[in-house]
């Protein structure tokens, strides 16, 4: 067997840990040419935060699980479309789905996870531990 090839992101360090691999290498699905929606990943001093848009979607629309410190971020949607005039009639119906999952670090409060949907854009908050959250330095006084 051969060892597995990693691409270099050009994202640093922590982010390809955090999410396991090159989040962006699954961007496009290189056989159907559907996008997955971008996600934008923002680390503050307490927590992550994801941002997801996909146009046409509302907040009904997602389903969010956490399973063994794995997030999963899915959508379906199935839309029917019928125009009946007197001479024809037209149907026309479209679907569409995607799934993102990413590996969540131990340092991260998994059952604290939150999510909020707000004028296209879902955002999921993922909370530090406290023992992960940076503290400020402190002087260590010489005895």
């Amino acid at each position: 067997m051969l060892p597995a090839i990693r691409r270099k992101s050009f994202v640093p360090g922590f982010v390809d840990e955090f999410f396991g691999k090159d989040f962006l290498a699954d961007f496009f699905d290189d056989k159907t040419g559907i996008s997955m929606p971008a996600v934008n990943i923002l680390e503050g001093k307490d927590d992550f935060k994801l941002e997801i848009a996909a146009p046409g979607l509302t907040k009904k629309d997602y389903k969010i699980q956490v399973e063994n410190n794995v997030l999963t971020i899915s959508s379906e949607k199935e839309e029917n479309k019928e125009e009946k005039e007197t001479r024809f009639m037209r149907r026309e119906f479209s679907y569409s789905s995607f799934s993102r999952s990413f590996t969540l670090p131990l340092t991260v409060a998994a059952d604290q996870i939150t999510a909020s949907y707000n004028e296209g854009i879902l955002t999921i908050t993922i909370p530090k531990k406290e023992e992960a959250k940076e503290k400020p330095a402190r002087e260590i006084k010489i005895s």
